[in-house]
């Protein structure tokens, strides 16, 4: 079992992240016109692929849940998973929430109503439209907490390899034969990314065997099919053209990526501490977007558009670091200590008799925002 803590993922989700804020400021934001006033053409070529990040942050999850969830414990990876996702969430939300109500408007509105459902993060389930476009990514990753929850409920998590074959397998019927509910309820647009990452985890922890190497290029080539039928389905909204080259070659570099981290190539890289950078991405992911385009829509041509774009950006990295220390860190320090103290109640509370006998051992396309 390797033991060395992957340093260099917190480098890879801050890239990512980063990816994600160009797209939207170079690019996505001025492209249909509904978003943002202010082009950048200098960056918007290159920029219009940065929403590949996302997928990036699909597989480091792959990866990283996986890790989480070796511990065959449920409790834990509940707890974990709500510590993480909901502090930040709940914060960024509210702050996006009153900017909106402050300076947003016309073209941006939010009710109470849907401020609130927003902030239990089922929106999506709900049929409540999102505060910020970018929540539509959370609510892939609960569907894939979910089906991590139903291995560990079981106490089946070690049968995770040939269940990432299955999903892999019924998630290329159902793109190639448009199975729409299936390819709901399993996110087949995203599934190759998780799959690629969980595999990534399996052969960090395990080694390489051929049927890793073969669940790889299976997940490989889904991901590269989805992604060009996506990027085809938004060439019209964005009146730009996307290089289905350059889109592979994006995807073939995570894997590439990916498989120097577990192959230990990249050790050197890991040894510098990029844990600061990794922290702040996740709030940086969900304040940058509306706020930044609320920004340049009332700044916007009064002030130099680099001025404005590079400033903004920092300005975000700022507030990230600052809700990330200040806030998200203290709360989830005590909802951590809260879960497992209601949950370890709970358990001692169960009469003996109730006790579990111990065993050994996404969203369719056509529902992803752009």
């Amino acid at each position: 079992m390797n033991d060395r803590r992957l340093k260099e993922l917190d480098l890879l989700r801050f890239l990512a992240a980063i990816a994600v804020v160009f797209f939207h400021y170079a690019f996505r934001g001025y492209a249909k016109g509904d978003m943002s006033v202010m082009p950048y053409p200098l960056l918007a070529e290159p920029a219009k692929y940065g929403y590949l990040g996302v997928e990036l942050f699909f597989m480091i999850s792959g990866f990283v849940i996986l890790m989480t969830a070796s511990s065959n414990n449920l409790k834990v990876f509940f707890i974990s998973r709500v510590v993480r996702l909901c502090p930040a969430f709940w914060v960024c939300c509210t702050l996006t929430f009153l900017f909106i109500l402050a300076i947003g408007q016309p073209r941006f509105t939010a009710t109470l109503y849907q401020y609130l459902i927003n902030m239990t993060l089922l929106g999506d389930l709900m049929g409540v439209e999102q505060i910020d476009g970018v929540y539509w990514s959370l609510f892939v990753e609960i569907k894939f907490y979910l089906m991590i929850s139903i291995l560990l409920g079981f106490k089946k998590i070690e049968k995770i390899e040939p269940c990432l074959v299955l999903w892999l397998l019924v998630s290329a019927t159902a793109e190639i034969l448009v199975f729409e509910k299936l390819r709901s309820i399993l996110i087949t647009d995203y599934a190759a990314y998780f799959i690629a990452g969980a595999t990534f985890y399996l052969i960090w922890a395990k080694g390489f065997t051929v049927a890793r190497i073969l669940l790889l290029l299976g997940a490989l080539a889904l991901a590269c099919f989805t992604a060009i039928a996506w990027a085809e389905s938004i060439e019209s909204k964005y009146s730009t053209e996307y290089d289905p080259l350059i889109i592979c070659g994006v995807i073939f570099l995570f894997f590439m990526t990916f498989l120097l981290i577990v192959t230990n190539k990249t050790a050197a890289i890991g040894r510098l501490n990029w844990t600061a950078l990794g922290a702040l991405t996740y709030p940086l992911y969900l304040l940058h977007q509306m706020i930044g385009f609320m920004i340049f829509n009332i700044a916007y041509p009064a002030v130099n558009p680099h001025l404005l774009l590079w400033g903004t950006l920092i300005l975000m990295i700022g507030a990230s670091w600052l809700i990330h220390k200040k806030v998200e860190t203290p709360i989830a320090r005590f909802m951590k200590r809260f879960l497992s103290f209601s949950l370890n109640r709970v358990r001692a509370d169960k009469p003996a008799s109730e006790e579990p006998a111990r065993l050994t051992e996404p969203l369719p396309r056509k529902h992803r925002p752009s």
